[in-house]
């Protein structure tokens, strides 16, 4: 065979292989351009969070030097990603000066049906059935709000929803709030976040 027939048939195998690989490569696209466009499009809001800018005084903490009222705010969410079987909700401060942030709510087990909390809802008060609240860096199994110590610069405090791919976490009910988020990012398919900024 001559070369320019070998050459020949080479490239026509080559094109074959990529005409072949073309539809695989499309169909793939798509699959990780829908998934993306999915967890874009998950929302939450917290229309009583934020008053000019800053955490309303009815979410901040009753203590520590803070006179707050100490409520959860209300939360509503949008869009989950398909195959969400549960959602968590979690509260953190990354700027409060421990090294390791501050947690200040945690609740999670709630059910998928479920798109909204009331205000009180960390408070013992009309939690989601079947949801458990895990212990904060207060020491306590329940919302504490924002309280920073005085002369920082305002901490932001996130707010995340996590859209999970599991209707329960095992978690023990001694688990530390590292050990919560440990979970909570194993099993999320995404994450919704709004954030208020606090000082004093």
């Amino acid at each position: 065979m001559s070369d320019s027939r070998r050459y020949w048939r080479m490239a026509a195998a080559i094109s074959a292989m990529i005409l072949a690989a073309a539809p695989v490569a499309s169909a793939q696209a798509a699959k990780a351009k829908a998934k993306k466009t999915t967890a874009a499009s998950f929302r939450v809001a917290a229309p009583d969070f934020i008053t000019k800018g800053r955490v309303d005084i009815s979410h901040v903490f009753n203590g520590m030097g803070c006179n707050g009222q100490n409520i959860s705010p209300a939360l509503n969410w949008s869009n989950p990603p398909a195959g969400t079987k549960s959602f968590a909700v979690t509260m953190y401060d990354p700027d409060a000066p421990t090294g390791s942030g501050w947690w200040h709510w945690i609740i999670y087990n709630i059910p998928a049906t479920t798109l909204s909390l009331t205000a009180g809802a960390g408070n013992g008060r009309n939690a989601p059935r079947g949801s458990a609240e895990g212990q904060t860096d207060f020491s306590r199994k329940e919302y504490g709000g924002p309280c920073p110590p005085v002369g920082d610069k305002p901490h932001h405090y996130h707010i995340t929803v996590f859209a999970l791919k599991t209707d329960k976490l095992d978690i023990p009910g001694n688990a530390t709030p590292a050990f919560i988020g440990f979970n909570l990012n194993a099993n999320k398919l995404a994450t919704a976040r709004v954030t208020g900024l606090y000082g004093r």
